[in-house]
């Protein structure tokens, strides 16, 4: 189990500055620099947790000077920046913090908080001292061309860092020692495409040598692209650079097209990939309305999680009906699928189904007796839900000759997610980089960089990685889905008490109370302002 350490100070104080050698050196040829001495073990890492006054509870991110107290600070150079001449309170305030729940009742606790992202007045490298690393894993997604470009230009332009290398191949990468300099110049308009173009794989996290090639580079920055499986990646990173006593500010930014990233509101490329999901649901549409009893099946993305298939078909409204992952459904008997296809096609002569690729997975494995396998990165290989559910309709209908229909089936998934991002999704990835860029060089390290309830922040590893953002099948987004449709929710009332005990909140202790964090609460002033705590 986890330690936690409470503490009261909002953010890092900078200590009076030592005569201090520069840390790390890196010519262009790239090549090995001296290993610092271990001269300090860095402790276990623990949660960091600081308590407020009415329960408040921030889930604060590690620091440099957490095992590297003796740091020097150094002004931010935006302050001096042209651009940023005439912008009020650029800095962000020390105490400023993001909630995680927006809605609450007056009698509830103020509950966890995350740091808030930004630009900070005092920053813990200088721009000469600075080599920093991009990788990205995983699958592609739209807009990690952006994401690569924006922190590269950011760095560049905002604080003058000229040393900035991509790792190409994913984790493998670091210790294959595959590189490629990046400068504003190279990246200038890599968002026009999609993919990568540092390329990406799956797994390959081998932490000692990816750390040892971090070190042996005197790469000061690292910023990771992917999605859970690489965050914790990332985390294992960190935590081997603090053991070491590196000053390298490790950093994550979540990608995963089924936005299936936990506490964050979404992640980029979502948008891009809903928007691209339209076309081949007007497709399927447009070939199920031509045809004497048309069906037109689209497979969508989402192993675990089925908003881009939602929210499709909210924007679609050609849908018929929507299976997801999180809704279980099933095909025979009263109130089945089956039986819902036909009554639709005998109403409307066509029907469109929209299906996500994680949906329905036990039916397949019951009828093939499939044991599960899984991918490099640990996840479940899935089997075509798509395929399986053209060929029982099919069946179904071969048994009532005097009902023929025509079944389309659209599979789009690796044309949607190899796109270049949308408007929207360029905006939002400059916005993540350029906050994810602004955390490192105020020397934060060990988080992973997203908007929660619209305000950009920075969460500690370990909360996006616990669990899965997931469809709530009993809230009123998913209600909306099945008024749009008018399909039978296949639930039972097991299924509806499950999905009722999966949203519920994980029990995080106050400060205040018998589960206290700290012995003596933090008092408050009569203006209800805290004034301190033990």
């Amino acid at each position: 189990m986890e330690t936690a350490t409470v503490v009261v100070a909002p953010a890092p104080v900078a200590i009076a500055p030592t005569p201090q050698h520069k840390l790390m050196e890196l010519k262009s040829s790239f090549a090995p620099a001296a290993k610092p001495s271990p001269a300090r073990k860095a402790k276990p890492a623990k949660k960091k947790l600081a308590g407020g006054c009415g329960g408040y509870v921030l889930e604060d991110v590690p620091h440099l000077t957490d095992y590297l107290p003796e740091l020097k600070s150094y002004p931010n150079p935006l302050q001096d920046h042209p651009a940023y001449s005439v912008v009020k309170q650029y800095f962000v305030n020390p105490d400023d913090t993001v909630t995680k729940k927006i809605v609450v009742h007056k009698s509830s606790a103020r509950g966890t908080h995350f740091r808030r992202a930004g630009p900070r007045q005092r920053v813990y490298f200088q721009p000469g001292e600075v080599t920093a690393a991009i990788v990205t894993c995983g699958g592609l997604c739209p807009g990690l061309n952006t994401v690569i470009r924006e922190l590269v230009c950011g760095l560049h332009d905002m604080y003058g860092v000229t040393s900035v290398y991509g790792i190409e191949g994913g984790y493998k990468g670091f210790y294959a020692r595959n590189t490629v300099e990046l400068t504003p110049r190279s990246v200038n308009d890599i968002h026009k495409r999609g993919g990568t173009v540092l390329g990406t794989s799956r797994g390959g996290q081998d932490t000692a040598k990816i750390v040892d090639s971090i070190q042996d580079r005197g790469i000061s920055q690292v910023y990771i692209i992917g999605g859970d499986g690489t965050q914790k990646g990332a985390a294992s990173i960190h935590e081997e650079v603090q053991r070491r006593g590196l000053k390298c500010a490790v950093v994550g930014v979540p990608k995963t097209i089924d936005n299936d990233i936990a506490v964050i509101d979404k992640s980029f490329g979502f948008d891009t990939a809903v928007e691209e999901a339209q076309r081949a649901i007007n497709a399927a549409h447009v070939e199920a309305e031509s045809a004497e009893n048309g069906i037109g099946l689209v497979k969508l993305m989402g192993r675990n999680s089925g908003f881009i298939a939602m929210y499709a078909t909210l924007a679609s409204r050609d849908v018929d009906c929507c299976l997801i992952p999180e809704s279980p459904f099933y095909l025979e008997g009263k109130g089945g699928l089956l039986e819902f296809v036909e009554k639709r096609l005998r109403d409307n002569g066509h029907m469109v189904i929209v299906v996500a690729e994680g949906a329905g997975q036990d039916l397949i494995a019951k009828s093939m007796n499939f044991a599960d396998t899984h991918d490099a990165s640990g996840n479940k290989v899935l089997l075509d839900i798509g395929l399986w559910l053209s060929s029982k309709i099919k069946e179904h209908f071969k048994k009532k000759p005097n009902f023929p229909i025509t079944l389309k089936y659209i599979d789009p998934t690796y044309m949607i997610r190899a796109v270049p991002s949308n408007a929207s999704d360029n905006v939002y990835c400059t916005l993540l980089a350029h906050s994810a860029l602004h955390g490192a060089m105020a020397g934060y390290t060990g988080f992973t960089v997203a908007p929660v309830n619209g305000r950009h922040a920075y969460i500690p590893f370990y909360r996006i990685t616990e669990k899965q953002n997931k469809v709530v099948i009993t809230d009123r987004m998913w209600a909306r889905v099945l008024c749009s449709t008018n399909q039978p929710c296949f639930l039972t009332h097991e299924d509806v008490e499950g999905a009722g005990q999966d949203e519920e909140e994980p029990h995080l202790p106050l400060v205040e109370g018998e589960n206290a964090l700290v012995k003596s609460p933090p008092m408050c002033n009569g203006n209800g302002l805290c004034s301190g705590a033990a």
